[in-house]
């Protein structure tokens, strides 16, 4: 009998209490139901990769929102300025929370999870140097304005590799303005992302043109009349020449030399030049002619004239001074 009493009086105890707790279990249900229902849940990622040039939330974590509107919102918010290319940045949580509240972000309603650290680093794309040499070396085969058959490309040098972020990579090759193309050439090669700019590389390009050039076989007076055996062709790097050298024995044949001039030289204009076919106290012919009308008179050369040139001529009946032209060793003609 008393066992029979303690168990229902037991019994009801247990009873008032869980009745007791009813309500606070109904209380607790809804208001962690309420948290739920209300609360934004935003949980950072320990590492993240971004692309652009600022970090945005969406980017670093994910979010659960029920709000459309507010999610579009926080995924947008710009946390802070992105790493280089191929760099990190750590981000800790209480910077987290300042740039929410700085964005209006009621921390109350946000649930947030940030591990020990965020570590966010940029995406990136390298280009090697061989990739440029190579963008180098096809361009200046495009450009390149002589026979591709006479040049050689000695050498391309770029100085570094380049680190570039993701997305759409064009380039374009600078060269310095009245380029020759022939010996060293320095240029640039420009690399933009998305058609910003991006990063400039030096380089630079050693060419070889090989041209035949006139030689002298053997030493040669001054004023000497140039033959076929006092020359010869050699082929030679015009980069490593003046740019009037002679490239052909036809140029030189029947000119003269200006001074001494070694052998083994490679003959420049400026060290030729026609021999003079008048001189001064030469008798010549004068023609004029104008409209089907010619004229023609003896004149005497005042000063010495080579195949071309203008020279003073004295008409020998009216003893006027005019100029001619000279057309060979005994011809001028009047120019009106």
């Amino acid at each position: 009998m008393m066992y029979s009493r303690f168990k229902v009086q037991s019994s009801k105890l247990f009873s008032g209490f869980i009745v007791g707790l009813l309500p606070l279990f109904i209380l607790l249900g809804i208001s962690g139901y309420l948290f739920a229902a209300g609360m934004t849940a935003i949980r950072l990622l320990e590492k993240a990769e971004v692309e652009k040039d600022k970090i945005r939330l969406g980017e670093i974590a994910r979010i659960k929102c029920e709000d459309p509107e507010l999610a579009k919102e926080l995924r947008a918010i710009v946390i802070g300025k992105a790493p280089l290319p191929g760099r990190t940045r750590q981000i800790d949580e209480q910077y987290i929370r300042l740039r929410l509240k700085q964005n209006a972000i009621d921390l109350s309603q946000i649930s947030l999870h940030v591990p020990r650290k965020v570590e966010v680093f940029r995406g990136f794309v390298e280009i090697s140097k061989e990739k440029i040499k190579k963008i180098v070396l096809d361009f200046i085969h495009q450009k390149i304005p002589w026979n591709r058959s006479r040049v050689r490309v000695k050498d391309v040098r770029v100085n570094r590799n380049v680190i570039l972020p993701k997305g759409k990579i064009t380039y374009e090759v600078i060269l310095p303005k009245n380029t020759d193309f022939l010996g060293t050439i320095p240029l640039s090669v420009i690399f933009r992302v998305n058609r910003h700019f991006q990063k400039r590389v030096w380089a630079t390009v050693s060419i070889e043109m090989l041209a035949e050039v006139v030689i002298t076989r053997r030493p040669l007076r001054r004023y000497q009349l140039i033959t076929e055996d006092d020359i010869r062709l050699q082929k030679m790097d015009l980069a490593e020449l003046p740019s009037n050298i002679i490239t052909s024995c036809e140029e030189v044949l029947g000119k003269r030399t200006k001074s001494a001039i070694n052998a083994n030289v490679v003959l420049r204009s400026d060290l030729v030049e026609l021999p003079p076919l008048v001189r001064r106290g030469d008798v010549v012919l004068m023609i004029a002619e104008s409209d089907g009308l010619k004229i023609t008179a003896l004149g005497e050369v005042r000063e010495r004239g080579r195949r071309g040139e203008r020279i003073r001529v004295v008409n020998l009946d009216s003893k006027r001074e005019i100029y001619a032209r000279v057309l060979d060793s005994k011809t001028v003609k009047v120019d009106f």
